[in-house]
């Protein structure tokens, strides 16, 4: 390997390096001595220091000489630049020594203007001090005369403008008197002043709560005039127009009509509230970021102020009072919520509003709990409604309230089925006359005689067929007909049906008659509570139902059906019966009536559905009536005589079936009834007649009967079936039993009748218990005579009556 070659330093390469670092370098006013450690570095890695040193030594020499050359060619101009130099400085120095001159003698001239000068200037530092002194004084004389008229404007009322007084104080620019301790003080005193402001607002506030309630109570009152003009005007306007007539108070149609002539209740000739001791409360607690302190208290304050509306006990005498007062304070609720921005919430509001009806609700059902008078109901009723129509005109939910008339409505509605129950039970039947008040006495169904209603005058039939509730035939029919004459009811139809009618609050009728202002009445006080009510008349039209069901089922029909069963007196029962098919009638009309005379915004249907207990006591009444012909036909059957086992046939019929036809026939015809309840009546009595024969045939009283004594009581049969027929009254199929049974044993066909295809279709009606106790009673018959064909007989009676007794045992006996 070569040894590496050394490099070599020339003047023109250092004097390069020189310039790059500019030592060299005219232009340059600044040194980059970093590189010069690189060359370094270089010089002592090659080891050519010496080397170096004698060719900078060799470039340093050639620039001396450069400068040199370059300092004798300007030499000339250089010395005479000096020369001007030191002219110049002589003239300068004297210069100086004359301005040194004049300074003195100016220093001397001035020194005393200096002095009065300074003393000018002392002067106006002292009249400058003078006038921030009283600058200050009347800063403070500002300050303090603003913290006094705080105190004045408070007590005037006016704590906006004292608030802000404070709040201008605080917001004053700075000045010198900010840093003086009197200033510092009326400072460190603002929040003390802002306390009275907020308590004596708070007081204003105060004072205002207890003015409000004072006046609650007339706020009501005007509230709740106002809204009974309301209801009267727009009831007038309704019935005017008919196409208004669903329309209720509230509804959309009055709303927009009564918004032309809206009654401001809070501002009126009579009554103006003034809110501004709230509003300025408000306004102040918000300033004073502490609203909700305010509004805590306002709360409880208001909370206070309803418990002591309700007393415990509350006087029942007292309600409307209370509710005048409730409805006030509710309105200036509804007034604050809706003018006072965040102030108060629609919870805080429902609050007061849930809680005091709770408290006026359980204070009502506490002092009625044992109210048995209902017009002390209906006073209540009418306390509430009159506040609920008020109230939901202000969106108030009366729910709550509309639910506590509803538990009291039943409660009435109980007491009106007892009272008028006792009524029903308790009405003397007076003579009719045209007053207008019921007349009160002992048992109306028990006093009732039950006699055709007689009415002598047309305008006495005319009051008579406006009460009761007929079909239109039968009105038609009876408005023909002329006074004097005898209605087909009895006297406790009508007065029945008038007091149903006085129910349903029947205000153009003209019947004022005392019967019939019992079921009137009871109707009419049941809508005269429930008017006005406007919720909940589906459940009103169901109890409506219920009552009317009760008093008619219970205290009607079920009266009617004990008289009945008490009654043997024929011409009675026909009139009880009659009278019941008139309920039945007037049952269907009355669900008819209720629809139509019910309040105009309901809908549906009511039904009356105690007609089928009319029908029912009908059917008992009906059967009565049989029960009693029976008894009068056992008192015939007394007189029968009958000889059972006679020698020979008669050949005439018994004696006592002439009275017994006669009688029937006589009593029947002359029952006020209609011809179908008549056949019924004929054949009930057929019926036992024919049960009385076969029981003479049959039963026990009578152990033994022979085959004479058998024919003579089929011709007794057979002339009483031919008497009612000759009548147009045929019942022969009565008596299909006993001569089926009786044929069995004349025509000795007991062995045919063993044999059940024959049983079957030649004797169904033939009993085989009866049939052999007929048998029986031939046996021993038989069994009694002395001769001999008459004891074969008997025997075989017996014979025949043990081959029946085998026929299906227990079966059709």
């Amino acid at each position: 390997m070569p040894p590496r070659r050394r490099p070599q330093f020339t003047q023109e390469s250092i004097d390069q390096q020189l310039q790059q670092i500019h030592l060299l370098d005219q232009s340059s006013s600044s040194e980059n001595l970093e590189q010069l450690g690189p060359i370094i570095k270089q010089i002592h890695a090659n080891r050519q220091q010496e080397v170096y040193l004698r060719t900078l030594q060799a470039l340093i020499e050639s620039k001396d000489t450069e400068i040199e050359s370059i300092c004798g060619d300007n030499y000339q101009e250089f010395i005479s630049s000096v020369s001007t130099l030191f002219s110049i400085k002589s003239y300068t120095t004297n210069l100086r020594e004359k301005i040194t001159t004049l300074d003195a003698s100016v220093l001397q001239v001035g020194k005393s203007l200096v002095e009065k000068k300074k003393a000018l200037l002392q002067t106006k530092k002292t009249a400058a001090n003078l006038d921030e002194g009283i600058d200050g004084l009347q800063a403070c004389l500002r300050v303090l005369d603003v913290v006094n008229r705080v105190g004045e404007m408070v007590k005037e009322g006016k704590y906006w403008s004292a608030l802000r007084s404070l709040e201008d104080i605080e917001s004053m620019p700075p000045t010198s008197l900010s840093t003086t301790p009197l200033f510092q003080h009326l400072l460190s005193s603002l929040p003390s002043l802002r306390v009275q402001i907020k308590d004596a607002v708070t007081a204003s506030v105060k004072q205002w709560l207890l003015d409000i309630r004072n006046v609650s109570a007339e706020i009501g009152q005007l509230a709740l005039e106002a809204m009974d003009m309301r209801t009267r005007r727009w009831r007038s306007r309704r019935e005017k127009d008919l196409m208004l007539k669903s329309s209720r108070v509230g509804s959309a149609v009055e709303v927009i009509t009564y918004e032309k002539t809206e009654y401001n209740v809070l501002d009126n000739d009579q009554l103006k509230v003034d809110f501004k001791p709230l509003y300025e409360c408000i306004h102040i607690y918000t300033a004073l970021d502490s609203l909700d302190e305010i509004r805590r208290s306002y709360q409880a304050d208001r909370k206070a102020q309803s418990d002591l509306i309700i007393p415990e006990p509350l006087p029942i005498s007292s309600l409307s009072s209370i509710t005048q007062e409730i409805v006030g304070y509710f309105i200036v609720e509804n007034h604050v919520l809706n003018t006072t921005g965040s102030f108060r919430s629609e919870r805080e509001v429902e609050d007061l509003w849930d809680a005091l009806i709770t408290r006026l609700s359980n204070a009502v059902e506490d002092a009625l709990r044992n109210e048995q008078d209902p017009d002390t109901y209906l006073k209540a009723k009418e306390a509430l409604l009159g506040s609920v129509m008020t109230l939901e005109s202000y969106s108030y939910s009366t729910g709550s309230i509309q639910s506590l008339i509803l538990r009291l409505f039943e409660k009435y509605v109980s007491i009106l089925e007892s009272k008028f129950g006792k009524r029903f039970e308790n009405v003397r039947w007076p003579i009719i006359c045209a007053v207008t008040f019921i007349s009160f006495g002992p048992q109306i169904v028990a006093q009732d005689d039950f006699q055709p209603m007689y009415v002598e005058k047309a305008a006495e039939k005319d009051d008579v067929l406006e009460t009761v509730w007929l079909t239109r035939d039968q009105r038609e029919q009876l408005e023909k007909s002329s006074a004097p004459m005898n209605l087909p009811w009895s006297q406790g139809f009508y007065l029945s049906c008038q007091d149903v009618r006085n129910l349903l609050w029947f205000t153009h009728s003209r019947v004022s008659h005392p019967h019939l202002l019992q079921i009137r009445n009871f109707v009419q006080n049941f809508y005269q509570f429930i008017e006005g009510v406007s919720q909940h008349h589906r459940n009103i039209d169901d109890l409506l139902s219920k009552s009317l069901d009760t008093i008619l089922t219970t205290y009607i029909s079920e009266s009617i059906a004990r008289r009945a069963q008490r009654t043997t007196n024929l011409s009675q029962l026909a009139q009880i019966i009659t009278n019941l098919e008139h309920f039945e009638i007037a049952c269907a009309e009355l669900e008819r009536s209720l629809t139509n005379i019910r309040s105009s915004q309901r809908g549906g249907t009511i039904r009356v559905r105690a007609a089928a207990s009319f029908a029912a006591t009908r059917t008992k009444a009906l059967a009565r009536v049989t029960e009693a012909m029976s008894a009068k036909l056992d008192d015939f059957f007394g007189l029968s005589e009958y000889d059972w086992t006679p020698k020979a046939r008669e050949d005439a019929p018994s004696m006592y079936l002439y009275e017994l036809v006669n009688w029937l026939t006589t009593v029947v015809d002359s029952l006020a009834l209609k011809d179908a309840y008549k056949e019924e009546a004929y054949r009930g009595a057929v019926n036992y007649i024919a049960s009385c024969f076969m029981d003479f045939l049959t039963g026990r009283d009578y152990p033994m009967i022979n085959e004479n004594g058998i024919a003579n009581l089929l011709m007794d049969v057979d002339f009483l079936d031919e008497e009612l027929k000759r009548a147009g009254h045929a019942h022969s199929a009565a008596f299909t039993e006993l001569r089926s049974t009786a044929s069995v044993v004349m025509s000795d066909a007991v062995n045919a009748y063993l044999v059940a295809s024959i049983r079957q279709t030649s004797y169904p009606a033939v009993k085989p218990k009866k049939l052999q106790a007929l048998l029986e009673k031939l046996t021993r018959y038989g069994t009694e005579c002395r001769d001999a064909p008459s004891r074969e007989r008997g025997e075989k009676r017996r014979k025949e009556a043990e081959a029946v007794g085998r026929l299906f045992p227990g079966e059709n006996r």
